[in-house]
């Protein structure tokens, strides 16, 4: 039973599953992100108060949800890495600091610019937007604190650590809207009973949402690559890989 998850140790056998998987997942994101702008952008409707802004949230909620849960996935692989000394956890928790870093500006950058017009001014803080910023910090620090070593091992498990603590600032973005008083909006995919969120534009942006999602496993997948050969570049494996 526990098979999947002891091939998953393997460097070799990562490395080649990722290529399996890549091979479907690059083509199916391109597909899901071309259906998702048409959605977004000709097919949904505009807002009665915010207008065509509106449109920015098929970028600024996927970046969003994602910068959370690249963390979550670096904070559960690093605690993974420390508890059964798996090599190969750590460097999925390596390879996320990046991307999740990239989604995390990107939810700051088009939160400000769907801001300005909706409640005028780029940046306030509240909870929502400083704990966001703060998210950002804790992935430069990750990634700062891991190059600050020299010895891997060290770096890994030092990093780890910083992650594991940071994630106590996750449910603080998710609930910040309900525990504070902020400009933020609240919850609207989660009312599903009572949506308030027109059909279309639900359509529209959780196809957005899946498209971001996979996209995510497509940087994660090429950046564990990298990481792999990388570290392995001594074993014999990846010599021929090279070779050939």
């Amino acid at each position: 039973m526990w098979t999947w998850f002891f091939q998953l140790a393997s460097p070799r056998w990562f490395y080649q599953t990722a290529n399996r998987l890549l091979a479907w997942l690059r083509p199916l994101t391109l597909v899901l992100f071309l259906v998702g702008l048409y959605l977004g952008l000709l097919f949904s409707p505009a807002d009665y108060q915010q207008g065509n802004t509106v449109r920015i949230m098929y970028v600024h909620v996927p970046a969003a949800y994602l910068s959370m849960f690249a963390y979550v996935v670096m904070a559960v692989s690093g605690a993974i890495g420390i508890i059964w000394r798996m090599k190969m956890a750590h460097m999925v928790s390596v390879s996320c600091a990046p991307v999740g870093a990239i989604f995390t500006l990107l939810a700051l950058l088009t939160g400000g610019i769907w801001g300005k017009p909706t409640w005028g001014t780029y940046w306030e803080w509240d909870a929502r937007m400083t704990s966001e910023l703060i998210l950002l910090f804790l992935y430069l620090g990750y990634m700062a604190l891991h190059s600050a070593f020299d010895d891997k091992k060290t770096a890994d498990r030092a990093a780890a650590i910083l992650a594991i603590v940071g994630i106590v600032n996750i449910p603080i973005i998710h609930f910040s809207v309900e525990w504070w008083n902020t400009l933020h909006q609240g919850a609207t995919l989660s009312k599903f009973e009572k949506p308030s969120i027109d059909a279309d534009m639900l359509k529209a942006l959780l196809t957005m949402i899946l498209a971001f999602q996979l996209y995510f496993f497509v940087a994660l997948l090429q950046r564990i690559k990298a990481e792999i050969l990388e570290r392995e570049k001594l074993s014999g494996w990846v010599q021929k890989l090279v070779s050939d």
